[in-house]
């Protein structure tokens, strides 16, 4: 492993580059035109990292129907591609995370990118549907290192307010990948089938695991990793899931990620079968609802963090992914009569830009209770997300493919229950204005007996 790779800066002696490499700020450098340029480089790293989901589910979807066809498999079934690989993130995270506690960020980065490119270009190959759920699920395993440990890196360089932004920023980079991914997919299926798309992430996961290889640095100082083995791990998690506000976060991200990840999954057969557009019109319409997300996540983190409660905004994002889930079921039940496209694309559109002030801020309030453990906190929230969405996912196919209604359903349900918890749970009304409470995890609770 270079050197070159671990290091924050270039034009530095030795030991400066050993200290750099092991010790990272809490806030981002900035003084200097250097630091400038190599923050800017980890900026787009973690959002590479953090566009994997997105990747490797988005640039697929235009060919969920083809795959249905050609592996002579009912659409239910092909859903559970996309179950698989939500389930393996998962589960995956709650692995990484805390090996990425205890022995840094880089190496078990740099194993699971590793894996996620064989994975993938196994999928390319898979004779049977049955095949493409087993090599899915190990991409989602391996894919989850870097969900996990690019949330744990910004949580070692960034703190308060300046966290919620950085999050913010990250959806900007990571919201391009929806964006450009089902373009890409759509205009793939113009020249190759559905095994190209994955060729595709298969060159693109090599290129992401030599840039990490090459220009991540470690953020992780060996003074703040933790010692113990599973043990310690568990008794982390225990802890974290003890706080109230913690795990109502960790719910309300999750459950709103289910309403997310039920557009995902029943996206590409309502717009295609239902109301008959192709799959590149598909691709463009969900780039469109992508840039939505970006520029209200923008708007979050340029305008509205520091300025306005974060639990606030938290709480009128959820509102109006009620609302736009309320108008689809409406629609879906034909209580306006016969419905285009055009307003279900509004709704679509509604909902998921209202993602760019619910899902970052969800993750920030809820790493801002812990400073250790950030890879154990990491992983609790992204397990809790891409399980409550692959529990999702297959449901929004029950009724087949010729009605909307299941998909409006866990949409509203799933939001309903992301306010029920975060109300409950939270009670975003004893919020201080400086935007903690008073029972918020400390350091030395996180940290005991490591």
């Amino acid at each position: 492993m270079p050197e070159g790779g671990a290091s924050i800066t270039n034009s530095t002696t030795d030991s400066t580059a050993a200290t750099d490499s092991t010790a990272a700020p809490k806030t981002p450098r900035t003084a200097g035109g250097s630091a400038r340029r190599v923050g800017l480089l980890v900026t787009l790293i973690l959002g590479g990292l953090t566009a994997t989901p997105p990747l490797a589910m988005d640039m697929y979807l235009p060919a969920l129907p083809e795959v249905t066809r050609s592996l002579h498999a009912p659409a239910a079934t092909v859903q559970l591609t996309l179950t698989a690989c939500l389930a393996g993130m998962a589960l995956g995270q709650l692995v990484v995370g805390p090996m990425s506690d205890r022995w840094g960020r880089r190496r078990p980065l740099l194993t699971g990118l590793a894996v996620y490119v064989v994975a993938t270009a196994l999928c390319a190959f898979a004779p049977t549907v049955e095949a493409l759920v087993a090599f899915r699920l190990a991409q989602g395993l391996a894919g989850a290192a870097g969900i996990v440990i690019a949330r744990a890196v910004v949580r070692d360089l960034y703190d308060g307010v300046a966290m919620a932004r950085f999050f913010s920023t990250l959806m900007l980079i990571s919201g391009v990948a929806p964006i450009v991914a089902p373009l890409i997919g759509g205009q793939i299926l113009r020249v190759t089938d559905w095994r190209g798309v994955f060729v595709v992430l298969t060159v693109v996961g090599a290129l992401l695991a030599v840039v990490v290889w090459a220009k991540l640095p470690e953020t992780l100082a060996p003074a703040d990793r933790h010692a113990g083995g599973v043990g310690e791990a568990l008794g982390s998690m225990r802890r974290l899931l003890a706080d109230r506000s913690f795990a109502g976060y960790l719910l309300s991200g999750g459950f709103a990620f289910a309403a997310l990840f039920a557009y995902i999954a029943a996206s590409p057969f309502v717009v295609q079968e239902i109301y008959g557009a192709s799959p590149q019109t598909f691709s463009l319409l969900f780039g469109i609802n992508s840039v939505g997300l970006v520029i209200v996540g923008q708007i979050n983190g340029k305008v509205l963090v520091g300025r306005v409660r974060l639990e606030r905004v938290l709480a009128v994002g959820l509102a109006v992914v009620i609302v736009a889930a309320t108008a689809l079921l409406l629609m879906a039940l034909g209580a306006f009569g016969e419905v285009g496209l055009a307003p279900v694309a509004v709704a679509l559109f509604v909902l998921m830009s209202a993602m760019g002030i619910t899902l970052p801020n969800t993750q920030a309030l809820a790493l801002m209770r812990v400073k250790h453990a950030a890879g154990s906190a990491s992983a609790l929230l992204g397990t809790s997300s891409f399980l409550i969405g692959a529990i999702a996912s297959p449901l929004v196919g029950i009724a087949g493919e010729d009605t909307a209604v299941p998909m409006a359903v866990v949409q509203l349900a799933a939001a309903l229950v992301a306010l029920a918890c975060f109300l409950g749970l939270c009670r975003p009304w004893g919020t201080r204005e400086d935007g903690t409470k008073d029972d918020s995890v400390r350091d030395d609770t996180v940290r005991e007996d490591s």
